[in-house]
């Protein structure tokens, strides 16, 4: 059983910064996929960015250019850094773990108990 655990969630204007981690633990990381969902009031979750075993990343089209996405093995920890935040990111964050299969094919069963982002206008 994987528990997963985020920190770095808070309230930012446009235009600021945040990031957020997730620290892993019972198995072992470096073989897991990460990913970070959110899910914003009255829609659905949806996959942010994710990162494979072997270090490729997947972006959501609405963030590519923004964030970054980056993993840690010796710290069990992947991170989120998240830059030219907009009003429209305001979304409750989760990380995920799971298996990367190839291309963009990930499958993720695992998640945390999400920390929330809220940026203001």
């Amino acid at each position: 059983q994987v528990q997963l655990v985020e920190s770095g969630g808070g309230l930012v204007q446009a235009g600021g910064s945040l990031r957020l981690s997730c620290v892993a633990s019972g198995n072992t990381f470096s073989n897991n996929a990460m990913g970070w969902y959110r899910q914003a009031p009255g829609k659905q979750r949806e996959l942010v960015a994710a990162i494979s075993n072997s270090g490729n990343t997947l972006y959501a089209d609405s963030v590519k250019g923004r964030f970054t996405i980056s993993r840690d093995n010796a710290k069990n920890t992947v991170r989120l850094q998240m830059n030219s935040l907009r009003p429209e990111d305001t979304a409750v964050y989760y990380c995920s773990a799971g298996t990367y299969y190839s291309g963009y094919n990930y499958a993720f069963n695992y998640w945390g108990q999400g920390t929330q982002v809220t940026v203001s206008s």
